[in-house]
């Protein structure tokens, strides 16, 4: 299941276009906190976080499932400068970044 976390409407129905259109199973949350009270992961899901969420950030949300034992394949996506991106994503482990604006080679990017 490919999980997407994002508060904008337009970069997450750009993604489950993509990923359904693929023949992938999808699954969208338009917020971190919306996702821990509605979804339950898997070892095999991948989700694809905003680190730019409102509320809870992509980060702490990441964060909050490591140390719940439950830690999926991390994509984390933002249009945010370099800098804030490896500030906010210090300490996480193995979270591939994708940057703003979804592109078509996001596709191969997210599941390689």
């Amino acid at each position: 299941m490919y999980i997407i976390v994002e508060d904008d409407p337009s970069v997450a129905d750009a993604l489950e276009s993509l990923l359904s259109g693929a023949g992938l199973p999808v699954r969208v949350f338009a917020s971190a906190e919306d996702f821990i009270h509605s979804a339950s992961l898997t070892p095999d899901d991948t989700m694809i976080v905003d680190l730019g969420l409102p509320g809870m950030s992509g980060g702490e949300l990441v964060r909050h499932l490591e140390k719940a034992g439950a830690t999926p394949k991390v994509i984390a996506i933002s249009g945010k400068s370099s800098r804030t991106i490896a500030r906010e994503t210090e300490g996480l482990s193995d979270v591939k970044i994708l940057r703003k604006p979804p592109a078509a080679d996001w596709l191969e990017a997210i599941t390689a």
